[in-house]
């Protein structure tokens, strides 16, 4: 009797800092996807090489080869994690500029694909504004966005040397987030057809 395969989550944080605040948050968050039952690959923007995207650049020579790269990577799983920053109220250039760079290939990744969102910050909000511009873009983008949120206030004090999470409550809400899109992102993927 064929078993189905994990769900297979791409994980990465629209920040390039080593100490990132919300890259710590995403290793806490992929582990908790992974206890739910998923497969999780951690991508490092910093391995992703795009320019600024610009459309003379583009028209000149198509598509650079890391976000064809990265396009195929979020083909092959059934959903995404991202963790997102705050920059001026804002999402990062960084992960716009990829989202940007994305949505230029020919078979545009992101229609259909599930994905969650998780943010953190120095300040009270936790990220919580760039998260929500960053939902809004997902779901502009034909993405299902998991309704479930995590946005951690006061992160430079949210965790252990060991990068584990120090309350127990925000623990909560990320273990919640990752059962969330690990079910949606089961009940969404197409049926492999074959034996």
């Amino acid at each position: 009797m064929a078993t189905t395969p994990p769900v297979r989550i791409l994980a990465f944080a629209g920040s390039a800092r080593r100490d990132s605040l919300n890259r710590k948050l995403l290793a806490v968050a992929a582990q908790a996807v992974r206890d739910s039952g998923a497969e999780v690959t951690v991508l490092d923007l910093n391995d992703v090489a795009l320019p600024l995207y610009h459309g003379d650049l583009e028209a000149a020579g198509g598509l650079p080869p890391a976000a064809a790269t990265l396009v195929a990577q979020i083909a092959a799983h059934d959903a995404l994690l991202l963790a997102s920053p705050e920059y001026n109220a804002s999402i990062t250039p960084l992960l716009k500029n990829t989202i940007d760079w994305c949505t230029r290939a020919d078979d545009d990744p992101f229609p259909g694909r599930v994905a969650a969102v998780v943010s953190a910050s120095p300040g009270q909000y936790g990220g919580s504004r760039s998260a929500a511009q960053l939902r809004a873009l997902l779901l502009h983008l034909g993405c299902h966005v998991v309704p479930a949120q995590c946005h951690v206030p006061r992160a430079h004090e949210a965790f252990d040397e060991s990068g584990a999470m120090k309350d127990a409550r925000a623990m909560k809400n990320v273990r919640a987030l990752a059962a969330d899109l690990v079910a949606l992102a089961a009940r969404l993927r197409p049926a492999k057809s074959g034996p």
